[in-house]
């Protein structure tokens, strides 16, 4: 009687070694799947909204009007590689870090035509 169990292992390892192949295939294949649906979903958008942005913060020059982050709506004053000085009416001028400009309303040549 045990024989018959040995003889039915043999006969199931040997059939799962065959197949052992493809069980491996079947696993890895969705994570890659996963992967690939979350970078074209998720990571490569992020990528080009940050390239954008730090491009859009590099071109940013003297007389150009920004919003900030907290929605402060100013004029550039004076601008350095990481502060920039804004000019929120006649009187004030406001120092920010040059990452909490949100966006740029205008340019300076926009503003002259």
């Amino acid at each position: 009687m045990f024989e018959k169990f040995e003889s039915f292992e043999i006969a199931a390892g040997a059939g799962g070694a065959a197949s052992g192949g493809s069980n491996f295939l079947s696993l890895i294949l969705p994570l890659v799947l996963m992967f690939a649906i979350f970078y074209f979903l998720l990571i490569r958008p992020q990528q080009k909204k940050q390239k954008t942005r730090n491009s859009m913060l590099s071109a940013l020059k003297k007389g150009d009007k920004v919003v900030t982050i907290g929605g402060l709506h100013g004029t550039i004053m004076e601008i350095t590689d990481d502060i920039v000085v804004l000019r929120v009416n006649d009187v004030t001028k406001l120092t920010f870090d040059r990452n909490s400009i949100s966006h740029a309303i205008s340019t300076a040549a926009e503003g002259e035509k």
